[in-house]
């Protein structure tokens, strides 16, 4: 007899299975939030909060990262499923959905972790679905998801050491995936999030490891409420950076990379054409379980819009971003 959770209760069922089972059994078959609030004006402190579900452990978890202060910092909260695959609550940390699309909840338990957080999420464009994207190694699913991303206002605290610091109007972005990920299997993909006065530049881009397109979908989303254009082809030319601003090779576990610095094209339906100069810092590493990880960037386009955003670059070997590393598998191109 199949076990049922409350969500079974609604009539939200797309299969004819209990809710929690999953489109295929996969050991990197997750759904997640991630949310990521930074100033509109200046680099500084950025925080970062994630949920997600992880069906084949059986587990919920909950990351708080970020930068504070200069100091990079992690904290994580999980919890079993125990029946319940579905609640955005670790006991330290939770989700709330306020009203779907427009203003979420963050919280997380200042006495509990490294960074304590009570923030609020509200839209500042309309959410954008980007289409679904996969890759394989032969007959082996290694990415196969669905994503979602929009740009919001945050508001509250967050609090480290237990000192708290007020977040007033910060504008961020957040996303929601679900599907398949082995990301130490991924050779690179890179996520643009640029927040503009008028609007937020999104997208999503993956390469084989010689530099071949696997996929790259993503949008121009106004913050006057109008519909997302689409991306249709996305191109970028940035490189790792040192403390001093000269590009550096990252190495096996970039231990010289302090930043990055270039320019990034977003060809959008219609035939506008938006070139941004980004430069920042590397402020929250995946290492040592993953390579790269994002930066926090100052941002200028072509026509003198400027604004902050993050610049995700990470996976296992890349001609030109990972070109060093070892010791993660490869896929053929």
């Amino acid at each position: 007899m199949p076990r049922l959770t409350a969500f079974d209760e609604y009539l939200v069922h797309q299969l004819p299975e209990p809710l929690h089972v999953v489109q295929q059994h996969h050991h990197h078959w997750r759904e997640s939030l991630f949310f990521v609030a930074h100033q509109p004006d200046a680099l500084g402190d950025m925080v970062i909060m994630t949920f997600a579900t992880f069906p084949a452990r059986q587990v919920v978890d909950s990351l708080q990262m970020g930068r504070v202060g200069g100091v990079r910092v992690l904290g994580r909260h999980e919890r079993a499923y125990n029946g319940d695959p579905h609640t955005m609550d670790v006991g330290a940390a939770r989700i709330d959905i306020v009203k779907p699309f427009e203003e979420i909840r963050l919280w997380a338990d200042p006495d509990m972790g490294e960074l304590g957080i009570d923030l609020t999420f509200r839209a500042r464009t309309p959410h954008y679905g980007l289409r679904r994207g996969s890759m394989r190694a032969g007959n082996e699913p290694v990415w196969d998801q669905s994503h979602m991303l929009q740009s919001g206002w945050f508001e509250g605290t967050y609090t480290r050491g237990g000192v708290t610091h007020e977040v007033d109007r910060w504008w961020g972005q957040r996303d929601h995936s679900w599907g398949i990920r082995d990301h130490g299997r991924c050779p690179m993909w890179t996520w643009w999030q640029l927040q503009l006065p008028d609007g937020m530049l999104g997208n999503w881009h993956w390469e084989f490891a010689n530099g071949a397109l696997v996929y790259s979908d993503g949008c121009w989303s106004p913050a006057d409420g109008s519909e997302p254009v689409p991306m249709v082809r996305f191109e970028h030319d940035v490189q790792w950076v040192d403390a001093v601003g000269n590009p550096v090779a990252y190495g096996e576990h970039g231990e010289k990379v302090e930043g990055i610095r270039g320019t990034g094209v977003f060809h959008l339906e219609g035939g506008r054409r938006v070139e941004v100069e980004v430069e920042g810092s590397f402020d929250r590493p995946y290492e040592p379980f993953h390579r790269g990880g994002l930066n926090q960037v100052r941002v200028r386009t072509d026509d003198g819009r400027e604004g902050t955003g993050i610049v995700e670059i990470t996976g296992a070997h890349h001609h030109h971003f990972f070109p060093d590393t070892t010791g993660f598998g490869q896929l053929p191109c």
